[in-house]
């Protein structure tokens, strides 16, 4: 069994009052049931996934950690991999209308998404859901899930064979399209010139369909999600009372947002995957360690499972002393990602290029051809590109005009300067870009 959360995470006893107590907890549908529910009985609740990417970035990284939370005070985590609403896209939190994926696309992703998760939760894989073929036939899982294990199901074995009419004539009638528009994922595209397209308007019946149908057929009690699926999950909370004479409920989690409102997790090169292939456990570590004063606290909070006691110390450090949170904060969720090996090397690579103890072997490197580099050499502005360290030529010209680069200890001033074998040490360069960019050139 994964065994991530010590039983030091907390002197609680209700999963609820763990999750209030580490900040999690935005909106509740009925909060007093919701802690009388989760602590007299163990729930299935669900989780859903789009497969956007093939891969899991942070801001899935808060769901796991919630169904992480849940699987150890007892609770079923739910993950359901939309196979079927991917095939439209959630419209919330959006400026303009995903890109619409292939059918093969979709299911490599949930393919991929399934094993990501596997490293965080343990799976009943006997478990199956059976069903359905249409809006009223409903299906039945094959079994009741082991005790303290998840289960994974697609929805696209209840929306990919819908007939339209059907579901619009079933489904549609108990949607109020005046409360709708009350969404305000939809309010804030509909203010936009692009607007809003009918194909995604039906998002939210297909997420209130996905609740009515779990509920009904495997006694799902209870849908977490981002603040912005509050609209989404009151629809599917109403649908299957009005359809089914259930009573579900439905709560949101704070997103994961730097003090200033901004989404954390992004970066010059695009989101911070949890795949070690997209981002390396060492720029992984490095984001963390780079965060500003008044976010360690929250994410100590939410993406470590330390003490709140330890939080609260380690969070109300000043001075230079605050950065021993922040190695803290990097090495431990590096360590639930990546492993804790990958943190140790990660962790000695940072020390090591910011403490002024030169290369270290844990620090990114690069292997190029030494003939790349003879006669005339390397551009600067290339090598930069190559390495990652800048999106595009005019980004990187930008920097060596602002003094931002350095290679092998000397900075780079001039746009057109070249790299040569003779700046490499024992067939190694360090190339710098700014005080927290640092990668290693191998020949």
């Amino acid at each position: 069994m994964k065994n991530f959360i010590p039983d030091s995470v907390s002197d609680k006893e209700n999963v609820f009052d763990v999750l209030m107590e580490r900040g999690f907890i935005e909106q509740c549908t009925h909060e007093e049931e919701i802690r009388d529910l989760l602590g007299k009985e163990k729930i299935k609740f669900y989780i859903g996934f789009d497969p956007t990417a093939d891969c899991l970035h942070v801001g899935h990284f808060m769901q796991i950690i919630i169904m992480m939370y849940m699987q150890k005070y007892g609770h079923t985590p739910v993950v359901l991999l939309g196979g079927g609403t991917g095939m439209v896209g959630d419209p919330s939190g959006r400026t303009d209308m995903r890109q619409v994926m292939d059918v093969q696309t979709i299911d490599d992703n949930c393919a991929q998404f399934k094993k990501l998760f596997e490293r965080f939760l343990d799976f009943d894989d006997e478990w199956k859901y059976e069903g359905n073929n249409g809006v009223y036939q409903p299906g039945k899982e094959n079994k009741t899930p082991e005790p303290g294990m998840a289960i994974s199901v697609n929805n696209a074995e209840w929306l990919r064979p819908l007939n339209y009419v059907e579901f619009v004539r079933e489904i549609g009638t108990h949607f109020n399209v005046n409360t709708m528009l009350q969404a305000e994922a939809f309010k804030q595209r509909m203010a936009r010139e692009n607007g809003l397209s009918f194909f995604e308007f039906n998002y939210m019946l297909m997420q209130g369909y996905d609740f009515m149908v779990m509920a009904r057929d495997i006694d799902i009690k209870m849908q977490f999600g981002g603040n912005d699926q509050w609209s989404n999950i009151i629809a599917g909370v109403e649908l299957t009372r009005k359809a089914c004479q259930k009573q579900v409920y439905g709560m949101t989690m704070a997103l994961l947002t730097t003090s200033t409102g901004q989404k954390m997790g992004k970066t010059q090169a695009g989101a911070l995957w949890l795949d070690g292939s997209r981002t390396t456990p060492y720029d992984f570590y490095q984001y963390w360690r780079n965060v500003e004063d008044a976010d360690v606290n929250k994410c100590l909070r939410m993406l470590t499972f330390l003490p709140m006691d330890e939080v609260n110390r380690l969070s109300a450090l000043e001075g230079q002393e605050i950065n021993h949170a922040k190695e803290v904060l990097a090495f431990e969720v590096t360590k639930l990602v990546h492993g804790e090996e990958e943190a140790t090397k990660a962790q000695e690579g940072a020390r090591a290029a910011f403490g002024g103890g030169g290369m270290s072997a844990n620090m990114p490197t690069t292997k190029m051809d030494a003939s790349e580099f003879e006669g005339e050499g390397y551009g600067v502005a290339a090598l930069l590109n190559k390495l990652g360290l800048a999106d595009s030529n005019s980004e990187a010209f930008r920097t060596i005009d602002q003094g931002g680069v350095t290679i092998g200890g000397q900075k780079i001033t001039d746009r057109k300067a070249t790299v040569t074998t003779d700046m490499f040490e024992d067939g190694k360069l360090l190339v710098e870009k700014g005080k927290k960019k640092k990668h290693i050139v191998e020949i």
